[in-house]
């Protein structure tokens, strides 16, 4: 089937008490190991696009890839623009065939992250395609997206930004954060704030980014095969979980797929110090990014045969 929009996708699982995870894509490796999960699990996907994946890897690479893996599979795919900070940006990937783009203008005062989002959302919606935007900032370093201190999204303000922009969907800042440092002591999660969203906008698909859970089977794989990431610790799956019952319809990860190629690659070249042909430790990497991601969407989404 084609490319489609989040739209449908979100609406069966606002109503059905799941979220459709969005996993960020930067090679073939990543993309097969996520589409073939989603095919076995029966899952609708959304493939995101960072700009640092676009810079990384050329566009035009990533977009015949995401193709051809439309063409390989029989659930629902949404391509989306993770983190676009400029109309420009969020333009080009309009242009360029994506169904979902996201516009990040967190950073900036509440009025011209309105006037931003709007813009945004009137040139995609002319085309077909959806927008989602973000209040609130949160923590951590991810790519392009950097924040040393976040800031919780004020309920009070959800209404009359959806309002004003006409977005589809709206990220917003609970206590998750980029990266795979998240928290220093116990992981908590606003689930008020959230509660309070619902309220107030009833109905509207939200948006959980920073939500790697960082396995510590993964870490302590790495760093037993010569790593050093000591410290990491992600949101435990059990709150994501309570997340997605309620009205997050669109779970982001990215950082446990970092995670599990580079465990499952660190350890390969560990007992297999004779190997130099990269489909000797990609093919189990690729393998390793298709088992997570089969848990996340069975255990943790709970988006599994949901196509």
């Amino acid at each position: 089937m084609p490319l489609t929009t989040s739209t449908q996708m979100f609406k069966k699982a606002y109503k059905g008490g799941y979220a459709v995870g969005a996993f960020n894509v930067n090679n073939m490796e990543t993309i097969q190991g996520i589409v073939e999960a989603g095919e076995e699990c029966k899952s609708p996907l959304i493939l995101q696009v960072s700009k640092g994946a676009r810079e990384y890897a050329n566009m035009t690479y990533l977009k015949k890839l995401v193709e051809a893996a439309v063409l390989t599979t029989t659930v629902p795919i949404c391509l989306h623009l993770d983190h676009g900070d400029t109309f420009e940006l969020c333009k080009a990937c309009v242009d360029d065939g994506f169904t979902s783009v996201m516009i990040d203008a967190s950073k900036l005062p509440f009025e011209e992250n309105i006037k931003l989002s709007k813009r945004v959302a009137d040139y995609a919606h002319e085309r077909g395609v959806v927008v989602e935007a973000e209040l609130g900032k949160l923590a951590g370093i991810e790519e392009h997206v950097s924040n040393k201190y976040g800031s919780f999204t004020d309920p009070s303000e959800v209404e009359e930004f959806v309002t004003k922009t006409g977005v589809d969907s709206l990220a917003i800042a609970i206590g998750t954060s980029h990266g795979a440092y998240k928290f220093k002591g116990e992981a908590q999660l606003r689930f008020d704030i959230l509660e309070e969203i619902e309220k107030r906008i009833p109905g509207f698909p939200i948006v959980l980014h920073g939500s790697s859970s960082v396995p510590k089977e993964f870490v302590d794989m790495i760093n037993n095969y010569g790593g050093n990431v000591a410290g990491a610790q992600g949101v435990p799956e059990s709150m994501l979980r309570k997340a997605a019952s309620m009205s997050v319809c669109k779970i982001n990860i990215d950082t446990d797929i970092r995670l599990a190629m580079t465990a499952e690659i660190r350890k390969h070249f560990s007992e297999h110090p004779e190997h130099f042909d990269p489909r000797q430790y990609l093919k189990p990497a690729r393998e390793a990014v298709k088992q997570m991601v089969k848990h996340k969407i069975i255990n943790v989404l709970g988006s599994d045969d949901k196509a």
